[in-house]
């Protein structure tokens, strides 16, 4: 065989790179589960242990393996196997205009960013994209011509870039430019403050185009303070602020408005808004000291529409901000205080930090001290000279952390921060603010957060899922192919080896969608063998040596083997491009094992197999209970697609109906919103529990928000989704819903458990055990992403088909199967979602589904059309029909094989693997099932009925001479 010491040379090269690459993790696991054995639960112990095991070397001769260096390069873990943190960060891209603006107050600015904001909730295109089209828009309405370069927009003293007479293409260009920076800034600055963290094997990344950073932290358990650290924009400022005699007359006015219009603000008519403010006990220059309880109370009413329209001219735009975190003498209350903004909201003092350090005061509390840059220094020293004796507010993010008296001019730059802080949350303070300032504010727009209990608990219905799969492809080709069939298995676990050693070598995160990707790979590696072994079965038939046989099928299995791949891989990169998260592993690993399964099971298989036959060696294809299946099967299959067709139009318009009817469960990664998966210590009630949390999540305005509560998997587990509060991206609201999950669901929980424990589940007590955050804008953007997916697949196909087989015909069946198969599955998706015990929602781990399905189907339609290719060059005299029936007929060992391992694959994670996939394995399911039936009965009967055109065919369904012999003997019997 030509090439087989090529091909042997680049096997040999890639196991040593993958065994390279795989020890550390290895090394790693082995010294972790010595001093899991010795120190048990107990994590002080095992951290000693770890610490002692650490010390040790292991000299392989080639490579030293030390545990920091193996734990470094050991195989990334995702979320869904190990616990933590996966935030999409994104950052305020209005306040990076204002501040290229110089924050000016021009009416046609402020409209285009008002304009701009409303635009970019329902648009995937950038925010300053959409800014420039607004702002022509605005100027084209009012008439005022006004240029981009002029002073009052992009034209002043901080872009001297930009000139007088520079035009809106050039200014358009200077700030995409800068954008870019700002952009570029913010994710140096987020990557710093991680490294601070000590996090290991974090994985940060900038989204191209959109202005956000994916970051995810694997094993943090801390999550409040990782998102406070991400989303601190470490922008201090320093504000004047207002008295309570300044505003207690407004208060005043609140507490008449509450009573005349309180159900419309969502509050009681009878709240008295002054005495929430408990005005006899303030503090800390503060205009109120609010009991935790009221402090959504107060909220609700500050922030309401009437409230604002109340204010007078002296509050017109001051801002009602909450300090950092209660007293230590005052536990169950909140100082709000009221700070004297602007028409810019701009502060007086707004400069970076040049370093801060944790310190000590004279009482000994801890305390932050700061040393200002030269422009917040001047600025410092005008404002405490204005403000002697006068309160000045400390902020970082829109929370005050001091608020003290300026006793006199401060000249130098250095503050102190105080605020009862822990020594941990000063020294978080300290690296946000050494790490340097955002360049604007950020917000988590998504976050999913997976409990480390429910990590190990994925990784054990992983491991099992693929186990079992693997034996079942194992004891399934060795059973049906004989001794070619431990040949087969022999690639497929060198072919697996690689997967992980290459996965391993690129830094790609392995996560449950991964190990699904994996098993279809296997799934594949085993179709790829099944068309080879098929063929050279055909070839033996034929009467030809072993030899010439394997020859021949190799030879002619080839090039349906690369159709099939290519289309998958096609698929595979569109699942890449325009999927995110879980998703693109699950791409990543379909890419590399659909690659290794090519080169393992064509080329390195070959090369084993011809070493065994030219030494004279016989290798069987088939074992005695499987040598005739399938040998003389012939169906006419085209003289019933009538039956079909009338079979498949009915379940297409039943699943349109459904559809229309029905409609679906969207995810809330379609429709934004929030997701707790909360695990309990005794079986619960869903329905139950749903009543008593909607009464819980009502709106400002008095009304109730969606609340759906469902068991998830045991009966122990509710999956709980809500859209409340879903605009609102702060870390608060994150807190305030948590803290109402837990009052609503506290009759169920242990009596002793806390809100801190309930936030953080583990093996030993219940809580949430997994969260997701969708913002509004990133479900506009996954839903439009998964369209745009599902046009780009189905249009690769069609050309990729009409490009290989040069007939539009085959395109035409090719896409009609794929689309009959996608309309079918969103039908049963539609009727069944209320009735399935998982979960089947529309999102965009259904759309990865979906995109596997059309994969998959596409693959098996090619087989078919392959064949029927082959055909129509060598079988030119019997009939279209004939041909097609016969090319059918002879892929049914193949088609049936494939079809049955990948069921059972697919059965084995649908069962075993975990509720996470259950609903993605469902609709895979439902896909390979129709995807068969489609290639056979769809696809082929429209390539054909388009092919034949209009005339008729003398003997529509004719047969080759061996078909007649064959029909005619059983006939006879």
């Amino acid at each position: 065989m030509q090439g087989k010491g090529l091909i042997t040379l680049v096997a040999v090269i890639l196991g040593l790179i993958c065994l390279n690459e795989l020890l550390p993790t290895w090394y790693a696991s082995k010294i972790e589960k010595q001093a899991t054995e010795f120190a048990g639960n107990n994590p002080v112990k095992y951290k000693k242990e770890l610490d002692r095991l650490s010390k040790d070397t292991l000299n392989l001769g080639f490579t030293k393996l030390y545990y920091s260096r193996a734990k470094e390069r050991e195989m990334k873990l995702g979320l869904d196997l190990k616990g933590g943190i996966n935030v999409l960060l994104e950052i305020n891209h209005r306040d990076l205009v204002n501040d290229l603006t110089n924050y000016s107050t021009n009416p046609i600015l402020l409209e285009t960013l008002d304009r701009t904001d409303k635009d970019q909730k329902n648009s995937t295109k950038a925010y300053i994209e959409n800014f420039f089209t607004e702002f022509e828009a605005v100027n084209a309405e009012k008439k005022t011509n006004l240029k981009l370069a002029d002073p009052e927009i992009f034209g002043n003293t901080n872009l001297s870039e930009i000139k007088y007479n520079s035009t809106d293409a050039e200014v358009k260009n200077i700030i995409r430019k800068k954008i870019e920076a700002s952009e570029g800034a913010a994710y140096e600055v987020i990557r710093t403050r991680i490294d601070k963290m000590g996090v290991t094997q974090p994985n940060v990344q900038k989204v191209p185009g959109t202005g956000r950073i994916s970051v995810e932290m694997p094993g943090s358990k801390d999550i409040d303070r990782v998102k406070k650290m991400l989303q601190t924009s470490a922008k201090l400022q320093f504000w004047e602020v207002q008295q309570p005699q300044e505003i207690l007359p407004y208060f005043e006015q609140l507490s008449t408005l509450i009573a005349a219009k309180g159900d419309s603000i969502g509050v009681p008519k009878n709240t008295n808004f002054v005495n929430l403010m408990q005005l006899n006990s303030l503090r800390a220059n503060g205009v109120g000291n609010i009991k935790l309880s009221d402090t959504a109370i107060v909220n609700k009413v500050l922030n309401s529409d009437l409230a604002k329209k109340l204010r007078p001219t002296n509050l017109k735009y001051s801002q009602f901000v909450w300090g950092y975190k209660p007293e230590a003498n005052d536990e169950n209350n909140l100082v709000l205080y009221a700070i004297r903004g602007n028409i810019n909201q701009k502060a007086p003092v707004d400069g970076a930090v040049e370093s801060a350090r944790v310190n000590y005061d004279e009482m000994g509390r801890v305390v932050v001290d700061m040393q200002m840059d030269s422009k917040g220094s001047k600025d410092w020293k005008t404002m405490t000279g204005k403000n002697v004796n006068k309160p000045v507010a400390v902020t970082l993010d829109n929370i005050v952390y001091t608020a003290p008296n300026v006793v006199n001019e401060i000249p130098n730059g250095r503050t102190q921060i105080s605020g009862n802080f822990s020594q941990q949350e000063a020294q978080d303070l300290v690296d946000v603010l050494g790490a340097g300032k955002l360049p604007a504010s950020a917000k988590i727009v998504q976050a999913d957060v997976v409990g480390p209990s429910l990590g190990t608990e994925s990784i054990n219905a992983g491991m099992l899922s693929f186990v079992i799969a693997f034996l079942v492809i194992v004891a399934y080709i060795i059973f049906y192919y004989g001794g070619a069939g431990v040949f087969a298995v022999i690639a497929m676990v060198i072919n697996l080896f690689y997967i992980f050693g290459i996965m391993d070598s690129v830094d790609a995160t392995l996560t449950l969608p991964g190990i699904a990707g994996i098993v279809l790979s296997m799934a594949m590696a085993v179709d790829t063998n099944v068309i080879i072994y098929e063929r050279t079965k055909e070839e033996l038939f034929a009467g030809k040596t072993i030899l010439e046989a394997y020859k021949d099928g190799f030879k002619h299995a080839l090039s349906a083997i690369i159709d099939g791949h290519s289309t998958t891989i096609l698929t595979a990169l569109v699942l890449y491009v325009f999927g995110t998260g879980p998703i693109k592993g699950f791409a990543v690993t379909l890419i590399i094992g659909i690659l290794m399964t090519f080169f393992t099971s064509v080329l390195l298989s070959r090369v084993m197999i011809f070493a065994r036959l030219n030494k004279g060696k016989s290798l069987s294809v088939w074992t005695p209970l499987t040598k005739n299946i399938f040998r003389n099967v012939w169906i006419d299959f085209i003289g019933k697609r009538k039956y079909a067709y009338l079979f498949s139009a009915f379940l297409t318009v039943a699943s349109l109906i459904s559809i229309g009817v029905n409609g679906f469960k969207y995810g809330i990664d379609f429709t934004g919103g929030r997701n707790y998966v909360v695990k309990f210590d005794k079986p619960i009630d869903a329905e139950v529990a749903e009543k008593s949390l909607i009464k819980l999540f009502q709106t400002a305005d008095g009304k109730n928000s969606a609340v759906e509560a469902k068991t998830f998997g045991s009966g122990n587990q509710l999956k709980i989704s809500t859209d409340y509060l879903i605009d609102d991206e702060s870390l608060k609201a994150d807190q305030i819903i948590e803290q109402k999950l837990f009052d609503g669901l506290k009759q169920n929980l242990p009596q002793n458990l806390t809100l801190a424990q309930f936030k953080a589940a583990d093996v030993n007590h219940a809580g949430i055990v997994s969260s997701t955050k969708v913002g509004p804008t990133v479900a506009d953007d996954i839903k439009t992403g998964g369209l745009y997916a599902v046009i780009a697949a189905l249009a690769g196909i069609f050309l990729y088909i009409l490009v290989r087989f040069r007939k539009w015909q085959f395109s035409l069946g090719a896409v009609a199967g794929l689309a009959h198969d996608a309309i079918i599955i969103l039908g049963a998706y539609s009727f069944l979602h209320k009735y399935m015990p998982f979960n089947m929602e529309i999102n965009q781990d259904f759309i990865a589904a979906i995109l596997t399905v059309l994969g998959y189907s596409i693959n098996d339609t090619v087989i078919v059309f392959d064949r029927i290719r082959e055909y129509l060059r060598e079988k030119k005299s019997i009939t279209l029909a004939g041909l097609f029936d016969d090319s059918i007929s002879s892929t049914l060992g193949r088609t049936f094989n494939t079809s049955l391992t990948t069921i059972l694959v697919i059965l084995a994670i649908f069962i075993f693997g975990g509720d996470n996939l259950r609903g993605f394995m469902f609709a895979l399911l439902l896909g390979i099932a129709f995807g068969t039936y489609s290639s056979i009965f769809i696809s082929s009967a429209i390539a054909y009925d388009f092919l034949r055109g209009k005339g008729k065919e003398e003997n529509p369904h004719g047969r080759t001479s061996v078909d007649v012999e064959i029909i005619d003997k059983r006939t006879k019997k």
